[in-house]
């Protein structure tokens, strides 16, 4: 008999009784007499959740030191702009926000990609004459973070490989390896500002190469690539066919004496997914809404990859709608005042930064051109009671009260990251700090006293 078939009295209109028999594909009917499974508990993880390794938190989780009583906190390890109040939003933002939820038309849900004027306006924002942009160019996403969680998954499967920066942002890690994809890892180079090796980067490439990741301005480096740079990737990319990947989030946080070129600007023939937000450059992270951006002028892409795109985010359904409804208003409402202000008080930050943290022995900061970070590279031979970066950073909170991220949670040990959107006087202070805490430590290191003694 098939599965839930339902036998009824064929002489009467409406059985006085139901005969239901379920057939149970060769198990036993009976409650307690199941076969084929035994009568106990097993519940296990999932093969995406044992596979799922956040470096950051894997690290600094294990980092058990106590920061000194006697010194106020200060943290230069969160990337995000809001933690202390001294960078909030514009009003014109807020109040989109406060008009979109007093209209009371966005409570409901929304298309999973978002709703078309929202993506109509974000393709109105950054559409190019060398990239042009429409509506259905445009995907709509819970943050940037799910965006590039989007693109590794519609570009890649289990068995292939993507090729991501050293020093990176190590969610690219921690998604890829969830999805059974493995990374490898392309250098960037302190000495020229964090560029790429380029030769390095092209003989990782491979039959299973699904994408590459180009991460600019950059995170934790705050580097901006120059047009020429950008150029030699992309012919990299074109001359063995591989994808690109673009996180772009900090793509208008550039500081003055450099510029940020769009990467699908300056190439007809690459396919990009270039990713975005609302986070970073209108200083709102929680709010969370992202975008990908589809550039394939020569439909290289085709409608698979849109089409899996479209597929992959129904799996929720979509960003906030609150949000998308003051979209339009966030776009073209915000004061150019805003960002240029907030550029000037990044700008000083490093400045500050760099120049106090250039002057102690020891260390070595790399100037950065844009993003919200300043990486730091620590002379380990003059610090010899530390093993590595770790070990350095650990003793840092313990003395001196000031966190900052080891560099081997962006896989680069023996530098660490300086996040540069706290206040400028505590900017002083963590500086101050950081200096007695690098004098009381320092040692020349052997054949070296000619140089300590400068």
């Amino acid at each position: 008999m098939d599965p839930y078939v339902i036998q009824m009295n064929s002489n009467s209109n409406l059985p006085s009784v139901l005969d239901v028999h379920v057939n149970l594909g060769g198990r036993s009917s009976v409650p307690g007499k199941m076969k084929g499974r035994k009568a106990r508990w097993s519940v296990r993880p999932s093969d995406m959740s044992n596979k799922t390794f956040n470096p950051i938190r894997a690290i600094v989780d294990s980092m058990k030191v106590k920061p000194n009583p006697n010194k106020t906190m200060i943290a230069l390890s969160i990337g995000d702009p809001t933690v202390f109040g001294n960078l909030p939003t514009d009003p014109e933002v807020t109040q989109a926000m406060k008009d979109a939820l007093d209209s009371g038309k966005y409570n409901g849900y929304a298309p999973s990609i978002g709703y078309l004027s929202s993506r109509e306006d974000i393709a109105s924002y950054y559409h190019r004459p060398e990239a042009p942009l429409e509506a259905k160019d445009v995907i709509l996403t819970s943050g940037c973070s799910q965006a590039i969680e989007l693109c590794l998954a519609v570009l890649a499967n289990p068995g292939q490989n993507i090729l991501v920066p050293r020093p990176g942002f190590s969610l690219y890690r921690t998604l890829a390896e969830s999805m059974g994809i493995e990374v490898k890892l392309y250098n960037l180079l302190p000495e020229k500002s964090w560029e790429i090796d380029l030769k390095q980067l092209e003989s990782l490439i491979d039959e299973k190469t699904a994408c590459l990741i180009v991460n600019n301005p950059s995170n934790p480096c705050g580097s901006v690539y120059s047009k020429s740079h950008l150029q030699k990737i992309l012919a990299v990319a074109a001359r063995q066919c591989v994808p690109i990947l673009a996180d772009e989030i900090y793509g208008d946080m550039v500081f003055s004496g450099s510029k940020f070129e769009p990467l699908a600007t300056l190439s007809s023939n690459v396919p990009i997914l270039s990713c975005g937000g609302l986070a970073k450059r209108w200083l709102v992270p929680g709010w969370r809404l992202g975008w990908i951006l589809i550039h394939d002028r020569r439909d290289i892409f085709g409608n698979e990859i849109r089409d899996g795109l479209v597929k992959l985010s129904q799996r929720i359904l979509g960003p906030c709608t609150i949000v998308q409804g003051a979209l339009k208003s966030i776009l073209h409402r915000t004061p150019q005042d805003f960002y240029h202000n907030t550029l000037s008080f990044l700008k000083s930050n490093v400045d500050l930064c760099y120049d106090a943290l250039a002057a102690i022995p020891g260390l070595r900061p790399v100037r950065p051109s844009g993003a919200m970070y300043l990486m730091v590279g620590i002379e380990m031979e003059h610090f010899p009671e530390f093993e590595n970066d770790v070990e350095f950073t650990e003793r840092l909170v313990a003395e001196q009260s000031v966190h900052c991220l080891p560099a081997t949670c962006f896989e680069y040990p023996n530098f660490f990251r300086v996040v540069i959107t706290v206040p400028t006087v505590m900017m002083l202070e963590a500086c101050s700090r950081i200096q007695e805490f690098c004098e009381l430590h320092y040692h020349c290191a052997e054949g070296s006293q000619e140089e300590c003694d400068k």
